[in-house]
């Protein structure tokens, strides 16, 4: 039988004390830090211009705009979140708020990317029971799309308060985000579990919504090729594509990977199985954070009055600026220019020093 090795009394010690030296790494920090401090200010702005647009725009209300208001909302919410972050990971991974307040930093931020997911879902279904099926439309109200969003919201903040109040398993002292041993709690474990089959039925949902809307629009655009509407089926049926593409570039790479992730942390894995495992799941969770960004480019191509208030705004920014431009530039000029009377009498003077100039004998010189 070998002896113990060094790294193995450094692991053993570690995990008796409360920390894990596996999955001590320094490479990400600063990547890390940079990447969520640019998903705040991007997400921050786009998600606040879309809610201001949803809310205080006078826009058609119906129930597409009642989901994407709350996925707007659940996704500045996110992005509150990533501040700690970034704070986290520049200051070499130390947390200094305690235990509780990383629990409630990590499960709401968690909270709100289920609720964007969960909302994505739902709008598929509406957009495809509003195509399929015209006589269903009234179903479909802003009253009924305002009730589910209550009814996930209530679910979920339900689900989180247990997660915050109850200790289930031992957080690091002056840690957070890192990767964390379930083999003695395993109850978070399955959770986690339970929300990545969650996210796979939600897909395939919106693969088959969407397909099926895109391919039906298609359709309806090859049939009947001249009518005016041809056109618009066309872009609609591209913007359905671009829904699900987002979805899949975004959160697929995480929930494919968390399977693996979870199953490491239930059973017996070794140092250099940990340490992967932690890595990786920073990159896909950083893609995962990614959507809080490009989730306001769906506003812009699913809602009208999003799209048109973000050009006036443009429109406006940018006609300010010329004007300001031009105004300097007049200005530059004028001040250039040589500052001459329009009076007669220093016409006059001008026309004699003008006349001195070219003959300097003549009697009025």
């Amino acid at each position: 039988m070998s002896a113990p090795t060094m790294s193995t009394y450094t692991q053993s010690y570690s995990i008796a004390n409360g920390t894990d030296s596996c999955v001590e790494d320094s490479t990400l920090r600063l990547p890390l830090a940079i990447f969520y401090s640019i998903f705040f200010v991007f997400g921050l702005l786009g998600n606040a211009l879309a809610l201001w647009v949803f809310i205080f725009v006078h826009g058609k209300k119906n129930s597409v705009r009642v989901f994407l208001i709350n996925i707007a909302m659940a996704d500045l919410l996110l992005v509150a979140c990533l501040p700690f972050r970034v704070v986290y990971h520049s200051i070499g991974n130390h947390w200094a708020l305690g235990p509780v307040m990383c629990k409630v930093v990590g499960n709401v931020f968690y909270m709100n990317m289920y609720i964007s997911i969960t909302l994505l879902g739902f709008i598929s279904v509406d957009r495809y029971i509003k195509i399929h099926r015209g006589s269903s439309r009234r179903l479909l109200s802003s009253c009924w799309s305002t009730l589910v969003c209550g009814t996930i919201w209530t679910l979920s903040i339900t689900a989180i308060i247990p997660m915050i109040v109850l200790s289930e398993g031992n957080e690091e002292k002056e840690k957070c985000f890192q990767y964390k041993h379930r083999r003695h709690a395993k109850g978070k474990a399955y959770f986690n579990l339970v929300m990545v089959v969650i996210f796979w039925l939600i897909f395939l949902l919106l693969v088959i919504s969407y397909g099926k809307i895109a391919m039906k629009l298609l359709e309806a655009s090859k049939k009947k090729p001249d009518l005016p509407n041809a056109i618009k089926y066309n872009r609609t049926a591209k913007k359905s594509f671009f829904v699900l593409f987002l979805f899949t570039i975004c959160f697929c790479p995480y929930h494919v990977f968390r399977i693996f992730y979870i199953h490491s942390q239930i059973t017996e894995s070794s140092c250099h199985v940990k340490s992967i495992m932690d890595k990786t799941n920073e990159v896909v969770l950083l893609l995962s954070t990614f959507n809080s960004c490009l989730d306001p480019v769906m506003y812009f191509l699913l809602s009208a009055s999003v799209r048109k208030a973000t050009m006036r705004m443009l429109g406006n920014f940018f006609q300010v600026q010329e004007i300001s431009g031009n105004s300097s530039s007049t200005e530059l000029r004028r001040a250039s220019l040589p500052q001459v009377s329009s009076t007669p009498r220093n016409s006059i003077s001008l026309l004699i020093t003008q006349r001195c100039k070219a003959s300097p004998n003549s009697y009025q010189c």
